[in-house]
């Protein structure tokens, strides 16, 4: 595995060790920022992201979505400006299990930035927005994610001091060297922003009957143009994005909170246990029982670690 280039990725690799001691997913101090961690590879999976800001600290993830492949690692970065089911691929070991920290984008403070980054630039991006970024790590922004990372170690330093590290990070992220089509993408203008919008309403209504000519025209969009848009953004189709949101959804109810297949299916929109059962194993290449057996891991989500316990010197 290639040695980090990152002078903090030490200190990073540490705190991320003690933060989230579990495989999977762990919760953290402040709402909307969890860590990652896999100590074995795992070979092309599919996930589902929303937006939010990847730091990897250790070890590598490879994103496939469409044509294109996302690296992010010691030395890059992944941003979303849109939820996107895709595929993953990592590469950990027991030795060195695969670290990262995941920020939730909350569009209302990534708003406030955007207005006041083009507004000290004189003018909006010009560039072309895009879903989904991997950016090489600059070094004020791996000096922000290491303070953020010490904040969250200390119970009143995460409470007073994470919020205004999110901030810091986000502001990094819109003005670094892809930032332009970030800023272009979460502003949500123009036909990408409409795009944005219906899939916004996919991942808050998925458990209830959509479709895509209402969506379309709440899109203000014909169906066809919709249809042309909507895959240029996700790289699929609406009914495909429905479908796979879905799954992605059952499959963390069946892996998280231990509900049968009967149970999820139910829960995310599945009028028919056996349609969804077909479905999945479509989709995943598994039933969801040999899915969630052996994704348990993988997508396990834990309590935020003991942090009043943690003690580290700067």
């Amino acid at each position: 595995m290639t040695t980090p280039s990152n002078p903090l990725s030490g200190e990073m690799v540490a705190l991320i060790e003690r933060l989230a001691p579990n495989e999977g997913y762990s919760l953290s101090a402040l709402d909307g920022v969890r860590f990652m961690r896999s100590n074995r590879p795992l070979g092309r999976t599919p996930v589902l992201y929303e937006p939010s800001i990847v730091i990897v600290c250790q070890g590598r993830k490879l994103g496939f979505l469409g044509d294109q492949v996302y690296v992010y690692d010691a030395q890059h970065y992944l941003v979303l400006s849109v939820p996107l089911p895709f595929s993953t691929e990592t590469q950990a070991s027991h030795d060195e299990p695969m670290l990262a920290v995941a920020i939730r984008l909350d569009l209302t403070d990534v708003a406030e930035l955007i207005l006041a980054i083009d507004a000290r630039a004189g003018t909006p991006p010009d560039s072309a927005p895009l879903g989904i970024v991997s950016t090489p790590l600059a070094g004020d922004l791996a000096e922000a994610t290491v303070r953020l990372l010490r904040a969250l170690s200390v119970p009143l330093d995460a409470q007073i001091l994470g919020p205004a590290l999110v901030r810091e990070i986000c502001f990094r992220v819109l003005g670094g060297e892809q930032g332009g089509a970030m800023r272009a993408a979460l502003a949500h203008q123009g036909r990408f922003g409409r795009v944005a919008k219906a899939l916004r309403r996919i991942h808050a209504d998925y458990s209830q009957p959509l479709d895509v000519t209402h969506l379309a025209r709440e899109a203000d969009m014909s169906v066809p143009a919709f249809h042309v848009n909507f895959k240029a953004v996700t790289q699929t189709s609406p009914i495909q994005y429905i479908k796979s949101t879905r799954l992605h959804h059952a499959r963390l109810m069946m892996i998280r909170d231990g509900l049968t297949a009967a149970s999820a299916s139910a829960r995310v929109g599945y009028e028919s246990a056996s349609q969804f059962s077909r479905e999945f194993k479509r989709f995943f290449g598994r039933t969801p029982v040999e899915e969630v057996r052996d994704m348990k891991a993988s997508f396990a989500l834990s309590p935020a670690a003991p942090v009043g316990e943690l003690a580290f010197t700067h």
